[in-house]
């Protein structure tokens, strides 16, 4: 049944039908094949229903909404010039600045797709202008911006969250702290050592820290901070809230976007009423593919259930993954190919039912998991032929993506070793959990 089951859903995805309407159309085989299952029209439609019917779920509209907010709104040029300002005269530092963006970005908007498009409409032109190589700028923000997944808030943490019943969402956000710092600098240190060896930014290096403290858009420190102060307190608006017990993930996603919205519209003046229609149009182009998946991967998950393929996955993979360093790499591997072929969302919500009961049979922090998961994803959105931040990437600079892909691969190879350490030190993961 599970073998039959899998080749429906893989020919379904392979002759282009949509992720949401390939799982559904699995769950109708599956009951077809096995007359037994109490699964019925009423019943796909009810859980339907029910899989957008969480608390927590509410989150992802509304950080998507906050993030078109803050793009349209300017908000991404103001955080790039306050980390320009301060380590934009070092080797490597204006693509540095690229990268320190996107952490800041994502602690913003929750998304790696958004954190791309809205740092890099900025980036892109920036260092290029510098003299900096074109397919190195693209490659970076493309990679980059998969840090908008790993630093929290974030949407993918927010869908492990609410399909397990063993971790809290904002014990997620927690975990992906560290992880998303160390990705950060191991990026920036490449950044450092590519920039060293070519010399790329020698001639660029003055000239930029000259115009960042004399003239262009910040002649001092106190000008620059006031130009981007209001927009660096928006993560700590939404994280302390969160972090103090003060708001639920829901709530500061609802606050991020009246945030987002009182900075466009009365301190930075960007924004008026008349954009506001456009704003939420783009929103629900977002959103709504998002919510289907999530109704969809509901029902295929209860149909699971219902055939008990957890169970036989979990006594599948203990048979030959019965130690934890075994599991980890086989998961790792698994992780990055579904990367390749899946949306985060769906890999997420397809399975982590499959493998969290197996993970925790060998002692496997749930946490520490969740946060594996979404780092081998995060990679997958610079590997084609699904890489979300690929096309992204590619309508911002006209490149195709695979030539994105190709000069990605140095920053690729970068992240998973930033992987393989967060995969082999729980700790890494688990500290700010407790």
């Amino acid at each position: 049944m599970l073998a039959s089951i899998l080749i429906v859903f893989l020919v379904s995805l392979a002759i282009g039908i949509p992720i949401a309407i390939a799982l559904i159309l699995t769950v109708v085989v599956a009951c077809l094949m096995n007359p037994m299952l109490p699964i019925d029209g009423l019943f796909i439609f009810k859980n339907l229903v029910l899989g957008l019917n969480v608390y927590a779920i509410l989150a992802v509209p509304l950080f998507v909404l906050a993030g078109v907010i803050m793009s349209r709104g300017g908000i991404s040029r103001r955080l790039v010039n306050f980390f320009a300002y301060f380590i934009g005269k070092f080797t490597g530092g204006l693509p540095s600045t690229t990268v320190a963006t996107c952490l800041f970005y994502g602690a913003i908007s929750g998304s790696g797709p958004a954190t791309t498009a809205a740092v890099g409409m900025m980036s892109v032109p920036y260092l290029t202008d510098k003299g900096y190589d074109r397919d190195f700028s693209v490659a970076l923000v493309a990679v980059a911006g998969g840090l908008g997944v790993i630093i929290p808030p974030s949407v993918p943490f927010i869908m492990y969250g609410t399909s397990t019943n063993t971790v809290s969402v904002g014990g997620m956000f927690k975990a992906g702290v560290m992880p998303g710092l160390l990705i950060g600098v191991f990026l920036m240190a490449y950044c450092y050592f590519r920039c060293r060896r070519t010399g790329e930014d020698k001639a660029v290096l003055v000239a930029a820290y000259n115009e960042m403290h004399q003239g262009g858009f910040a002649k001092s420190f106190l000008g620059i901070l006031k130009e981007s102060g209001p927009a660096l307190l928006m993560p700590v608006i939404i994280l302390g809230g969160i972090y103090g017990g003060v708001m639920t993930p829901t709530e500061a996603a609802a606050v991020s976007v009246l945030y987002a919205l009182f900075l466009s519209m009365v301190v930075y003046k960007t924004i008026t009423i008349k954009d506001i229609p456009g704003i939420l149009k783009e929103s629900l182009e977002s959103g709504v593919p998002m919510n289907l998946v999530v109704a969809a991967a509901t029902v295929f998950t209860r149909c699971l259930t219902l055939l008990q393929i957890p169970q036989m996955v979990t006594v599948f993979l203990s048979g030959f993954l019965q130690t934890k360093f075994i599991f980890l790499l086989g998961m790792n591997l698994l992780l990055l190919f579904v990367g390749m072929i899946m949306d985060t969302t769906s890999a997420i919500l397809i399975l982590t039912p499959l493998l969290l009961p197996v993970a925790q049979g060998l002692g496997i922090n749930p946490y520490h998991f969740g946060v594996i998961m979404v780092v081998n994803l995060a990679i997958g959105f610079v590997t084609p032929p699904v890489g979300v931040n690929l096309y992204v990437a590619s309508g911002i600079s006209g490149m195709s993506v695979m030539d994105i892909a190709k000069k990605a691969l140095p920053f690729i190879a970068v992240f998973f070793l930033a992987l393989i350490i967060i995969t082999y030190i729980p700790a890494i993961s688990t500290l700010l959990v407790g």
